[in-house]
């Protein structure tokens, strides 16, 4: 009996492809379990997408899932990059306070649409400013001077946080 992870679509042969096993190898990068799960349905799902095009379905199954978990980790690495330069003129505190731990997604939404959308772009992305200014229609200068207020104003609310 398949379990419900067990996906047999027209043309699939015996060794049907399977979620639950996609999910364990993703499981192995991640402490967390619904990141884990997140990434494996990704790639499910554009699995599906272009299961009548593909001569081997496995294969391209876990390279989506090898690929995702690769944009993850950089992802990450680039929020945590983004953070440190805004926090770089806060001084450390010798003892962690729990409780003045900075929501980083709410922080930046924090911030008006047009100092938000530069600041991804760039430290999130990781686009340099010449693509960022071409990609929302702005001249350089007003990209860097948006990119430095974005920051002031973040420095600003993480030294509220942490002062």
């Amino acid at each position: 009996m398949p379990s419900r992870w067990t996906v047999t679509l027209p043309g699939a042969d015996a060794a049907a492809v399977r979620l639950e096993h996609v999910h364990a190898v993703v499981s192995g990068w991640f402490d967390d379990d619904d990141t884990a799960h997140e990434i494996a349905s990704e790639a499910f799902t554009r699995l599906l997408a272009r299961w009548s095009s593909l001569d081997n379905p496995q294969s391209y199954l876990y390279m989506i899932a090898t690929n995702l978990i690769r944009d993850h980790w950089r992802r990450l690495g680039r929020e945590r990059r983004a953070l440190r330069a805004v926090s770089a003129t806060i001084p450390a505190e010798a003892v962690h306070h729990p409780a003045q731990d900075v929501d980083v997604r709410a922080l930046i939404q924090s911030l008006p649409d047009r100092l938000r959308q530069p600041f991804l772009l760039h430290h999130y992305a990781g686009f340099p400013v010449r693509d960022v200014a071409e990609m929302l229609g702005r001249p350089e200068g007003t990209v860097k001077a948006d990119l430095h207020h974005a920051r002031a104003r973040l420095r600003a609310v993480l030294g509220e946080a942490h002062g």
